[in-house]
C-alpha cells in the first residue's frame, strides 16, 4: 500500500519546515494544509527542491478555527453555525485526500501525521484571562487536533494493513521514518502538570495538558483499532523562533532558541527512533520523555 504524510498546518514555522523536510527525506506523497494562500504556500515549500517534490506535494485548505474568533459579536446561534462550518473545512480536506488525491484507505495509508495548530495568549494571572481569547485557545490548540483526528483517523492503518518498511519509505535516509504509523500532536512542555513550577499562561498550559490527554486517549483507541501498526504521541519542539514565541525570545538562552528548520529536523529524528513501546507518551526534541 502507498504510505503518505500529513502536515497540518504547513504555511509557516515548524509546519513549513516539516513539509520541506519530509519531501526531501521520504519518497511519499505529502499533504500540507493551510488556512489561505495555498498557491503561495506551495511555491514557498517547493523553493529550491526538485521536480519530484512538486509531483508529491499536495496542498489543501484546512481551517480549525475559521470565523470562530468573530462569532462573539453575533448571536449564540450564529456561533454554533460558524463552529459547524469550521468542522466542514476539516471534513472537506479529509474527503479531498480520498477523492481528489486518490489516497483511498483501501489503497493508501497515513504513515506519519504532524498535527500542529497553536495559539498563545500569555496570561500571568487569572485577572488577565479573557474569555474570548481562552475559548479561541482551546478551539485551536485542543479541539482543532481532536476534530482533525475525527476526520483523518480512517486513513491510519488497521491491524490488517500491510505497511511499508522505514527503509523503503525513507528514500535512503536511514532512521528517519518510524516503523509504525505515527500520529504526532504538537504539545509543549508547559502542558506537563508534573513539570509546572512557575504557573501562568493559564489557557495555553491547560489547552496543551488537554492535548496530552487527547494523545493518550487516541493511542488507547489505536491499540484496539490498529494494534502495533499505528500509535499516537505528543511532541515538544523546544522554544522555536516563530511568531507564537516572539515575545519571549529575549528570555531564552541563545543555544536554546531554535530555528524552525532545526526544530523540524529534531522532531523527525525523534519520531524516527520511536518504537511501539513508546506509544501514547510525550517526547521532547531531544527524545526525552516528559511526564504528563
Amino acid at each position: 500500500m502507498q504510505p503518505w504524510c500529513l502536515v497540518s498546518p504547513a504555511s509557516r514555522g515548524i509546519g513549513f519546515e516539516l513539509a520541506r523536510l519530509l519531501l526531501q527525506r521520504t519518497n511519499a506523497p505529502i499533504v500540507a494544509t493551510a488556512r489561505k494562500d495555498l498557491d503561495q504556500m506551495r511555491h514557498n515549500i517547493l523553493n529550491g527542491l526538485g521536480k519530484d517534490a512538486g509531483e508529491r506535494l499536495n496542498v489543501l485548505q484546512l481551517d480549525v478555527i475559521g470565523s470562530f474568533n468573530t462569532c462573539f459579536a453575533t448571536a449564540e446561534a450564529q456561533c454554533i453555525t460558524n463552529s459547524d462550518k469550521d468542522e466542514e473545512s476539516i471534513a472537506s480536506a479529509s474527503s479531498a485526500c480520498q477523492r481528489q488525491l486518490s489516497l483511498n484507505p483501501k489503497e493508501a495509508y497515513l504513515h506519519l501525521s504532524f498535527c500542529i495548530p497553536g495559539i498563545l495568549f500569555p496570561e500571568k494571572s487569572p485577572s488577565q484571562v479573557d474569555a474570548d481569547n481562552a475559548l479561541l485557545t482551546y478551539r485551536t490548540n485542543t479541539l482543532g487536533p481532536l476534530l482533525t483526528i475525527k476526520h483523518f483517523e480512517k486513513f491510519l492503518p488497521t491491524k490488517n494493513t500491510n505497511i511499508t518498511s522505514p527503509a523503503e519509505l525513507a528514500a535512503g535516509n536511514e532512521g528517519s521514518m518510524p516503523r509504525s504509523a505515527v500520529w504526532a500532536n504538537m504539545s509543549a512542555r508547559v502542558g506537563s502538570i508534573t513539570d509546572n513550577r512557575l504557573g501562568g499562561w493559564f489557557s495555553y498550559r491547560s489547552s496543551k495538558a488537554a492535548v496530552n490527554q487527547l494523545t493518550k486517549t487516541f493511542d488507547n483507541r489505536l491499540q484496539t483499532r490498529s494494534g502495533e501498526k499505528a500509535m499516537a504521541i505528543s511532541l515538544h519542539p523546544g522554544t522555536v523562533k516563530t511568531g507564537l514565541s516572539k515575545e519571549f525570545w529575549g528570555n531564552v538562552k541563545e543555544d536554546k532558541l531554535f530555528s524552525p528548520q532545526f526544530a523540524a529536523e529534531r522532531l523527525v529524528e525523534v519520531v524516527g527512533r520511536l518504537d511501539i513501546e513508546n506509544r501514547g507518551k510525550f517526547w521532547d526534541w531531544e527524545g526525552k520523555e516528559i511526564p504528563p
